[in-house]
């Protein structure tokens, strides 16, 4: 009978010490990590109610941050949100877990276009989540000439009117296509007239910025901007923005990029996460969520439900021999050090 009593004992500890683990209600939380408004958070909720799996909603800077953190030992994250080329790095350094696509059968609604691309042949390890062009965001009432070369971002008539980005590859990569060359290069010749470039630039920047640039265009802070195409219809948008705005990709081409939705290799909560890759592909979820960021979505049966004010317009749905122009960001290995070297020298100015 004790012995009975103390096998019971036992079971009854385990059984606290899970739910504990658990929280009280015993549901399962994952941890999701995303850039800043990249989502319609009441779609979070949407999430919780339909599977009674919480969410720890997290966001970050840039893809190097997000990267640190999926690097770190005690890693938290289920779910994240990396771009093109970090994907290629954490596929080499075996930090990302291969998907259940039984468990994602959604995944059909994704347009063919934009899978099996080079930074993850079959989506072995990605879906994708939104894509999109980088490009110039102008006021016209202070740009009064066409908006179709980067060099308009060296011009010294917009002294202290321009805003870049604070971003290593997005802002180096500018000066190069400025400069006819590869947003890939490795070649440290390539790079150094990138720095001397930027260098040259940096008196007539107002200021490096991250996700505040919409609102200091929006504000009229400044003439010039370099964007995301989201970002662009965001702040373009006639309830939320300036009309007074408009967006360009120069003539020469630009960076196409795509972020994508992973499961790090350190999951406990593999199935919940991909349950919620699956509810992010829904048809209806995908739209809600494409019309509140103002991102492109590679959801085609989402785009079959959006009105024309999306599929007609060249900033959300840019034509193809646009893209035809543009290039893919690509893990650079160790030569991002170069890179980091010369992103330290124009700040350092």
């Amino acid at each position: 009978m004790k012995k009975k009593l103390a096998v019971f004992l036992v079971l009854v500890f385990a059984l606290s010490l899970c739910a504990a683990g658990c929280g009280n209600s015993g549901k399962v939380t994952i941890n999701v990590l995303n850039w800043g408004d990249y989502i319609d958070e009441d779609l979070l909720d949407q999430f919780t109610e339909e599977t009674g799996i919480e969410v720890n909603y997290q966001t970050m800077a840039t893809n190097e941050e997000m990267l640190v953190k999926l690097e770190a030992s005690d890693c938290i994250y289920d779910v994240c949100f990396p771009s093109d080329y970090i994907i290629e790095k954490l596929i080499e350094k075996d930090l990302l877990h291969e998907l259940n696509k039984e468990n994602i059968p959604n995944l059909a609604n994704i347009d063919e276009r934009f899978l099996d691309l080079s930074f993850d042949p079959e989506n072995k390890y990605s879906v994708p989540y939104m894509w999109g062009t980088v490009g110039i965001l102008y006021n016209t009432t202070m740009v009064d000439e066409p908006v179709t070369s980067w060099d308009i971002l060296w011009d010294e008539k917009y002294d202290q009117q321009i805003f870049m980005y604070d971003s290593i590859r997005d802002t180096i990569g500018v000066a190069l296509l400025k400069l006819g060359l590869s947003i890939n290069t490795r070649d440290e010749a390539d790079i150094k007239a990138a720095e001397t470039a930027l260098i040259e630039q940096k008196p007539l920047v107002l200021a490096y910025l991250g996700d505040n640039i919409k609102e200091s265009m929006i504000n009229g802070d400044g003439a010039l901007a370099v964007v995301y195409s989201g970002d662009a219809m965001w702040c373009i948008d006639p309830e939320e923005g300036n009309p007074d705005l408009d967006y360009a990709v120069p003539e020469s081409g630009s960076n196409l990029w795509f972020d994508n939705v992973i499961i790090p290799k350190s999951s406990q909560h593999t199935a919940e996460a991909e349950a919620f890759i699956n509810f992010l592909c829904d048809a209806e979820v995908a739209k809600a969520n494409t019309e509140y960021i103002g991102y492109s979505t590679p959801n085609k049966a989402a785009l079959a439900l959006l009105d024309e004010s999306y599929t007609e317009n060249p900033i959300y749905n840019p034509p193809q021999e646009l893209l035809d122009k543009c290039e893919i960001f690509h893990d650079l290995g160790d030569f991002i050090n170069v890179y980091n070297d010369a992103w330290n020298n124009i700040k350092g100015q």
